[in-house]
């Protein structure tokens, strides 16, 4: 017997509710536990609900129906406790939830038998760190993201790697990232797509204002400190955010810091495709002309 958990897109997309029921049908046939989500406020028969921060210690599988804001979701919820996730995408790209909904119920009764591959994806701790407040600690599969908010104007940006400092950024912000974040936000940003085994992290500046500041990939054992210039003139607005997965979301302002390192837990992943060059060219269509091209 396996105990499967479900999380779900917002409970408003009909496509991820009805293949919960399908899924949790099958599930209950074939003498599986299933276990969802509280907040998502659905209920199939004979599934136990429980809150989604204890869902890593409820299953021993976590099936996302969703997108990969989902999957990130998911991740934060079960990964200390190694879970695996198994994506099945309702969403666009859908880099981390690589399954056809078409195929949910065939994909989910082989990754119960134990005939899907998996892969561990590196995950980053943050620790944010406010002037007369404790220390915030939390984990991201994808990135960390500090950047101004509603007004158009530069922030002043310190990154340090260990003891040395890397540069200082005028900038609409920066992003750190994993080689699985490096093709999300990273990736709009102009930085780099890094293999998903590099044990590495990226730090990419958003629309910086001199040219030569170029994103930079650095070794994922050292610690990568950023904080706020008390000349930023982000800061007088009280605009400027920080992002975690684009999950969670706090204000960042002069006197604040963050620290950025490897998480010592990773993320296991249900992998459809070993090729992840046969990933970027399906997702990213490399190689496909325009018309007229």
């Amino acid at each position: 017997m396996t105990r499967i958990g479900f999380i779900l897109k917002p409970i408003q997309n009909n496509e991820a509710r009805n293949l919960l029921f399908k899924l949790a049908d099958w599930a209950k046939k074939h003498g599986h536990d299933t276990v969802v989500v509280a907040e998502d406020r659905v209920n199939p028969q004979g599934s136990t609900l429980v809150p989604e921060a204890s869902l890593g210690e409820a299953v021993d599988m976590c099936v996302v129906l969703g997108g990969d804001g989902t999957m990130l979701r998911a991740s934060a919820a079960v990964a200390n406790e190694g879970v695996p996730l198994l994506g099945i995408n309702l969403g666009r790209l859908g880099f981390l939830s690589p399954y056809d909904p078409a195929d949910a119920v065939a994909t989910l009764t082989k990754a119960v038998a134990g005939e899907l591959p998996q892969v561990k994806r590196m995950r980053l701790q943050i620790t944010y760190r406010q002037q007369g407040m404790e220390p915030v600690t939390r984990s991201a599969l994808n990135d960390v993201v500090i950047s101004q908010g509603a007004m158009a104007r530069l922030i002043e940006l310190q990154a340090h790697l260990d003891d040395c400092i890397i540069n200082s950024y005028r900038a609409d912000g920066l992003v750190a990232c994993t080689p699985t974040g490096s093709t999300a936000y990273n990736l709009a940003a102009g930085g780099p797509i890094m293999y998903p085994g590099l044990e590495a992290m990226a730090i990419t500046p958003i629309c910086a204002q001199g040219l030569t500041n170029r994103p930079l990939v650095v070794p994922n054992t050292g610690v990568v400190r950023i904080s706020m210039s008390q000349d930023s003139k982000g800061v007088q607005s009280g605009s400027c955010v920080l992002t975690i997965d684009g999950q969670w979301a706090h204000n960042f302002q002069s006197g604040d810091e963050v620290d950025i390192t490897a998480s010592p837990s990773r993320v296991t992943i249900f992998s459809r495709d070993a090729d992840y060059f046969n990933i970027l060219r399906t997702k990213l269509h490399w190689g496909v002309m325009g018309p007229g091209l």
